[in-house]
């Protein structure tokens, strides 16, 4: 495998539970292994049902990966205001991702890449905010790549639990309309 071919993606997301932080998590960890890939997906939530914290850190690698904790994320995607303190884990010269309809805060430090992708209204364009995280996640996988769209949308049935599954094909379109957004 040439140089150019090697990847390491760490990303931390994080919002309220109800958010789809997590299914946003698994659905590339799923992606990653469809394509061949090393991953890894650690959850952490609150006690809640919704509304509590939750976030959690995914890892994507052409090679073996050493802890699925990891250190310093390439990419931090923030759905909501209130856990913008979770960026200062992002490594010098990362990129973050914010939610800006609901972050209206914007920390710019360490060299950062700053994205601002107003997902919320930008699902409601689709059909329901509810698709917010597919809107950023969409984004997210424009400007960095680590799997293919194709690849997303082959294991979204397989992640999405039954009773959510008439949301795949607003899902669909939210993903392609926050890619369009990123394109921008």
């Amino acid at each position: 495998m040439s140089g150019k071919d090697f990847l390491y993606e760490e990303v931390l997301i994080a919002g309220f539970g109800g958010q789809g932080v997590m299914i946003m998590g698994q659905v590339l960890a799923y992606a990653a292994m469809e394509e061949g890939k090393n991953c890894t997906w650690y959850p952490s939530y609150g006690p809640e049902m919704r509304g509590g914290f939750a976030y959690c850190k995914t890892i994507i690698s052409t090679d073996e990966i050493g802890s699925p904790v990891g250190i310093e994320p390439d990419t931090v995607i923030i759905m909501h205001g209130n856990f913008i303190d979770m960026a200062d884990e992002l490594k010098v010269g990362g990129r973050l991702f914010l939610n800006s309809s609901l972050c209206p805060e914007i920390p710019r430090k360490k060299d950062w890449k700053v994205f601002l992708i107003p997902a919320n209204e930008l699902a409601e364009e689709v059909g329901s905010a509810r698709a917010a995280n597919f809107v950023i996640l969409g984004a997210y996988l424009e400007v960095v790549q680590p799997v293919r769209l194709e690849s997303i949308l082959k294991v979204m049935p397989k992640v999405i639990p039954a009773r959510r599954q008439d949301m795949i094909p607003l899902n669909e379109k939210a993903l392609l309309k926050g890619r369009e957004y990123a394109q921008r």
